[in-house]
């Protein structure tokens, strides 16, 4: 019997000293990471803007800004060609400093003053959206105001890209025809360059002048000519001297 007991005892003494499996503690995998909130921008050539993007059309402040008397007597009308500008230019500050939202009715304009009020009305299918001018453009020959995408889905500007409007200046926070600050605008230009050359040019001949070159979101080259003291009369001169094998040149006003 104490042999037996013997062997029991060696026998579990033998497996409590063996080695052990080592437990190891396996921390959880990360959580999987949600997808924004926000709608992806839509490509300005391809496309079709979200449905999430259609919430914000105009946000308050555009709707207090924009309300116009119906009967309102239009101050200058203009007829030509409207375009749209959308993603590129998304979030990126505007000429007037604002975030430039393309779900907002707003739109670009070269001369009338910022913060202008306008009814651009396409003329092949009688809509018409009431925009505020925020920025500057279109630089295109031909054209006469870029909308926002909001503004270009309400008038069937979108899809076509461009159409034959009527623009109606409705109300204006100065004079059109007093003051501002202008400027000349050539491009665009494809290569750097081109643009670096003909700025050169132009600050050897004009000496008070500020010429600047810059590119813009979409990758083409831009020379501005800022002349003494932003007066229209020496920009309207510059434009009219200027020539260039490259590109269009623009009057703008900068305010």
């Amino acid at each position: 019997m104490l042999g037996v007991l013997t062997l029991i005892l060696a026998f579990f003494l033998t497996a409590c000293g063996g080695p052990k499996q080592a437990r190891v503690e396996v921390p959880p995998p990360p959580p999987i990471s949600q997808p924004s909130a926000q709608p992806p921008k839509p490509s300005v050539s391809q496309t079709e803007p979200t449905e999430a993007g259609d919430e914000d059309i105009s946000s308050n402040e555009d709707k207090e800004t924009l309300s116009i008397p119906t009967d309102a007597k239009p101050i200058l009308v203009e007829t030509g060609s409207a375009s749209w500008y959308g993603a590129p230019y998304h979030n990126r500050r505007g000429s007037n400093g604002e975030v430039y939202n393309m779900n907002a009715m707003t739109a670009a304009h070269r001369t009338l003053p910022l913060g202008s009020i306008v009814r651009v009305t396409n003329l092949k299918t009688g809509h018409s959206a009431i925009v505020r001018i925020t920025d500057r453009g279109p630089f295109v020959t031909g054209r006469i105001v870029d909308l926002s995408l909001a503004a270009a889905r309400k008038i069937d500007v979108w899809q076509p890209g461009t159409a034959t409007v009527r623009l109606e200046v409705l109300k204006t926070p100065v004079p059109l025809d007093q003051g501002g600050r202008w400027a000349v605008q050539i491009g665009a230009f494809d290569q750097e360059e081109a643009a670096s050359e003909l700025a050169d040019r132009l600050a050897r001949r004009y000496h008070t002048a500020k010429v600047l070159r810059f590119s813009s979101p979409v990758g083409a080259w831009w020379v501005r000519v800022r002349v003494l003291d932003d007066n229209r009369q020496r920009a309207e001169e510059v434009a009219r001297d200027t020539q260039t094998q490259e590109g269009s040149i623009f009057l703008v006003r900068l305010d």
